[in-house]
């Protein structure tokens, strides 16, 4: 929260100057069924000392763990050069260009990086980024609903093994605007969307599909079947993709026979730390013939009077641009920082880099793979192929497992009771990061919390 120096009579002072009676009553504009009341769940302050205390002990707790959770937010291999650039004053202190041209620097820094999504989804467009990947889904959500001009309907077809809260951030966002979001079921041996159940909406007014590649289980879609169905219904595609990923599969740019129209991600795992929360980056591309929908700005290479390169605001469509009720978004907050690590990263592993990074991670699946299948209890919910995620079965309810293991210095995974209803279920990803000692410590911990044993044995968790 900032810090407010004003003191009572200050704030008065000002009130009779302005000539109201009351800090309420400068907002007498916001009709009182939408105001939310007092908020009487939130706690009286705390002095700076004991909340310094108190988030040092939080971090304390996840140090020395040996973390295989992934589920959105991904430990990757972050070369040191990276952020001792990105932390430099110039990158770490610059904000939003307001006389963007006078910034040539920071305009750069966007174009590359803008440069550099564009290839790896094989799209034509990136915007400057987004606040992060499920925003940048509702924003490519309301997106669709802008471009798809044959669609008179404002409704999308969601699957629900997209990620939970992306699904949900959705929602909150964009049903203010009327907009509704259709679950489409998926198959409960295999965990990718079920054509049947999509089939069954055919012939029906959606303006989009959200196609998820992989999918929150880790599991590869038939993306090119989808991608394809969606078209020939009239709809537009919407890929939300894991940015790693795309060193090694087909980019969205590529699915079926004209490709995904819109790709939305998070961008933290390229280079951005796991650091209980964030800040992270959404990534937004798009094909040219509906550039003009998408939020943000977009920068452009070009040369001045006297032939000299430079870069220049091509596209802006934000609200601090252009007049509030002609703006695409009002929310698409640049994570400009993160960015800038992210490409730096990018810079410097090269395709080749990424690409051995995702086979790497890819690789470590196998591994991973093998020892769950030689532990008692434990077995793999999906055989279908994936992406350095997979979803394990437990005999037993999987959060005293996971609380187990935790106490063992592992944290083994993202529990999916209540997003699915999967007691007995929990998500694992193991990345490039992981050795095979790594693999063999979660085995270990994963059988010994599955024993009879564990029972017996008081454990302290480091969660």
């Amino acid at each position: 929260m900032p810090y407010i120096p004003h003191t009572d009579d200050e704030v008065k002072e000002m009130l009779d100057i302005i000539g109201v009676s009351s800090i309420e009553q400068l907002f007498d504009e916001i009709p009182v069924s939408i105001k939310a009341g007092e908020l009487q769940a939130v706690p009286e302050g705390a002095s700076e000392m004991v909340v310094h205390r108190d988030m040092a002990e939080r971090a304390a707790k996840d140090s020395g763990a040996l973390c295989f959770i992934g589920a959105g937010a991904y430990e990757h291999h972050i070369p040191a050069a990276v952020w001792d650039v990105a932390a430099r004053g110039e990158f770490m202190t610059a904000y939003t260009p307001y006389q963007a041209e006078a910034s040539q620097g920071t305009l750069q820094v966007i174009y590359e990086y803008q440069s550099m999504m564009a290839h790896l989804t094989a799209m034509d467009v990136s915007n400057a980024s987004l606040y992060d990947g499920a925003s940048g889904l509702a924003e490519a959500v309301l997106m669709a609903i802008r471009a798809n001009r044959k669609s008179k309907s404002r409704r999308v077809l969601m699957p629900s093994n997209v990620h939970p809260l992306y699904r949900e951030t959705s929602e909150s966002i964009v049903k203010s605007q009327n907009i509704e979001l259709v679950d489409v079921a998926f198959d409960e041996e295999t965990g990718q969307t079920r054509l049947d159940a999509l089939q069954a909406h055919e012939d029906e007014d959606f303006a989009a599909l959200v196609i998820a590649q992989p999918n929150f289980f880790g599991v590869l879609e038939d993306v090119d079947a989808l991608t394809d169905w969606a078209h020939a219904q009239g709809m537009l595609v919407i890929a939300v993709c894991n940015p790693t990923s795309l060193a090694l599969l087909t980019p969205p740019g590529e699915w079926g026979e004209k490709g995904a129209d819109i790709a939305v991600g998070e961008g933290q795992p390229l280079g951005i730390p796991l650091a209980s929360g964030g800040p992270y980056f959404g990534y937004m591309c798009c094909k040219q013939a509906i550039v003009r929908q998408m939020p943000g700005r977009i920068i452009g290479r070009t040369v001045d009077q006297e032939g000299r390169e430079g870069f220049v605001l091509t596209l802006q469509a934000r609200e601090q641009h252009i007049r509030r009720s002609k703006a695409t978004s009002n929310i698409c907050t640049n994570q400009g920082w993160a960015v800038t690590a992210s490409t730096i990263y990018m810079s410097l592993l090269g395709h080749h880099g990424l690409y051995q990074v995702a086979l790497s991670s890819h690789q470590n699946l196998q591994k991973l793979k093998q020892a769950i299948a030689q532990t008692e209890g434990a077995a793999l919910r999906f055989s279908t192929p994936g992406f350095h995620e997979l979803v394990v079965e437990l005999n037993q309810p999987a959060k005293q497992v996971l609380e187990k293991m935790a106490g063992m210095g592992v944290l083994g995974g993202y529990e999916l009771a209540a997003d699915y209803g999967w007691d007995n279920s929990f998500l694992v990803c193991v990345t490039e990061t992981k050795t095979d000692a790594d693999i063999a410590r979660f085995a270990e911990a994963l059988a010994f919390a599955l024993s009879a044993q564990a029972s017996e044995v008081v454990v302290g968790s480091k969660r």
